[in-house]
């Protein structure tokens, strides 16, 4: 057996050839082996032994001349992992096969890779949450915007405002300031504190936002976290914070000003991405769900350097209090921040809470909205519950009808006449508390475009209705609080031009007017309607 072996092994060290010794000290060299092209038929077959393969034997610094250089391309693609291939068919049991379009290339496909990590802060998508400074073809000139003096009005212009905010009030066509704007700004410009008796349509919120972004102008930061914004506005509607957050969008066109809007009955997780996803400047939040997000430290308040209560007399009505102060304790001391407040009344409860949050304050009273808007022509219709509607649809018939807005009392009798209303062929919408959010989103931004033309709306949710051209208000039903009676009217003949209210007082509401009477100051002046109202209008195309 041994002897066996050891033939074995003389055969293969024969087949092998003799071994060539190395030199003592040489250095080795590296070889790259150039196959040379096989003749016909010397192919290796089957049982023979592997015959002796001709070899060239080539420096590899000779040879490195010879071999292109890699592009780009192929660095990039070399660079790449190596994925194993899978020769196993694709879902379906087919196959993906080369050359298929799938196989193209991969920005054509799918756009350019994703980076992976955090993008940074610049990178964050542009949301309606936020205002991006817009760069004109032209640079505006301010000399472009003059407006003349008045007796009595003051422009914007007499105010040290900075270029991007005059060129905003420029495009928005703002000249003279209104009375709360005329009388708080000369303060709240210099960093005092103010209350300001103002309701909703005099301008308090251009007066506030204008006030903020002028201070972020001209006191610019450094970087900072995402969540913690320098000023925070706190409203009792969900409505009014979105009107705030378009007025804020507005203004800030021009000065990359920054905004959010948070409120309930909208993706929780979506507006914490719009937190997250940007350095915000303003924050305009309903109590509540700011509070959600103060628990989940989504938002840090200990760098608000302006405080806005807006509507602090309806907040207080709707038990918002004891969540106003969980929120102010947040912000730092009153001695360190800016606090504004506005209330359609300063009364004591109201004043009470002022004198707890703010420091030094201004007190400013401007004329109430029942007295300082002469612009509407109020009619007291005297009908009874029956003839209400018909008096009604002759209304909306009406070329003058151009924007109708329609109060009821309760949320189940605006569905009633909302219903009724469609089945007579109107295309109109209901707001109220019913109503989902981002539904009664839809419909106010419809209404303001115009592509809705009639609105049935309970108070609450009429507070928060900020649309510019309502041509009527109908009282369908007198309402209970006098205060509600002349903020429902105040929707129209807003901006100096005409608006029309109506009210229908019937047997069962109209003992409510002589408190309305006292409440507002003067007497009302009631009309019996001509017969022809009385009669139903015949039906045509809806409206």
């Amino acid at each position: 057996m041994r002897k066996h072996i050891a033939n074995i092994v003389r055969g293969v060290k024969k087949l092998l050839g003799p071994k060539t010794p190395a030199k003592k000290n040489e250095p080795i060299k590296s070889v790259i082996v150039a196959p040379h092209a096989r003749a016909k038929g010397s192919e290796w077959q089957p049982g023979q032994a592997p015959a002796a393969k001709p070899e060239s034997k080539v420096s590899s610094s000779d040879l490195r001349h010879r071999i292109p250089r890699r592009t780009a391309a192929q660095s990039e693609q070399a660079a790449r992992p190596v994925r194993p291939h899978d020769d196993r068919p694709q879902r379906g049991g087919r196959p993906q096969q080369r050359g298929s379009r799938r196989d193209g290339p991969r920005d054509e496909r799918r756009g350019p890779a994703p980076q992976r990590g955090n993008p940074p802060l610049s990178a964050a998508p542009t949301t309606e949450a936020e205002s991006v400074p817009a760069q004109p073809a032209v640079p505006w000139d301010p000399a472009s915007f003059q407006v003349p003096p008045e007796d009595g009005k003051q422009r914007f212009q007499d105010f040290d405002f900075s270029p991007e905010i005059m060129h905003a009030i420029a495009d928005l066509k703002f000249q003279y300031c209104t009375p709360i704007q005329g009388q708080i700004l000369p303060h709240t410009l210099l960093g005092k504190d103010a209350a300001g008796q103002a309701q909703t349509g005099t301008g308090k919120t251009a007066a506030f936002l204008l006030t903020i972004m002028q201070h972020t102008l001209k006191h610019p930061l450094p970087a900072r976290k995402p969540g913690t914004p320098r000023a925070l506005v706190l409203a009792p509607t969900r409505e009014l914070v979105m009107q705030i957050q378009k007025d804020a969008v507005s203004l800030g066109h021009y000065a990359g000003f920054k905004s959010v809007a948070v409120f309930g009955g909208m993706d929780y997780e979506k507006q914490k991405r719009q937190i997250y996803g940007q350095t915000i400047d303003l924050i305009a939040a309903t109590p509540g769900r700011l509070i959600d997000f103060l628990r989940g430290r989504v938002v840090d308040l200990s760098q608000v350097e302006i405080l806005v209560l807006d509507e602090a007399d309806r907040m207080l009505d709707m038990g918002f209090i004891p969540d106003v102060r969980r929120i102010i304790h947040q912000t730092p001391h009153k001695d360190r921040r800016q606090t504004l407040l506005f209330s359609a009344t300063l009364s004591k409860e109201v004043m009470r809470l002022a004198s707890q949050w703010m420091r030094d304050f201004v007190k400013i009273d401007i004329e109430p909205e029942h007295r300082a808007v002469d612009t509407v022509e109020q009619k007291i219709y005297v009908v009874t519950r029956r003839e209400k509607f018909s008096i009604l649809m002759h209304l909306l018939r009406s070329p003058a009808a151009e924007r109708v807005l329609i109060f009821r009392n309760r949320r189940d009798a605006t569905t009633r006449l909302y219903q009724r209303l469609v089945r007579e062929g109107l295309r109109c919408a209901e707001l109220s508390g019913d109503v989902p959010q981002e539904k009664r989103v839809r419909i106010l931004e419809d209404f303001r475009s115009g592509k809705l033309k009639v609105v049935v709306a309970t108070d609450v949710a009429g507070r928060g209705i900020h649309v510019a051209g309502i041509s009527h208000v109908v009282n369908y039903d007198i309402p209970e609080q006098p205060e509600d009676f002349v903020h429902r009217i105040g929707r129209t003949g807003r901006a100096g031009v005409s608006g029309e209210a109506i009210t229908f007082a019937d047997e069962e509401s109209g003992f409510m007017l002589p408190a309305i009477e006292e409440y507002i100051g003067r007497p009302l002046v009631y009309i019996h309607p001509d017969e022809a109202l009385l009669k139903p209008p015949p039906r045509s195309h809806s409206v």
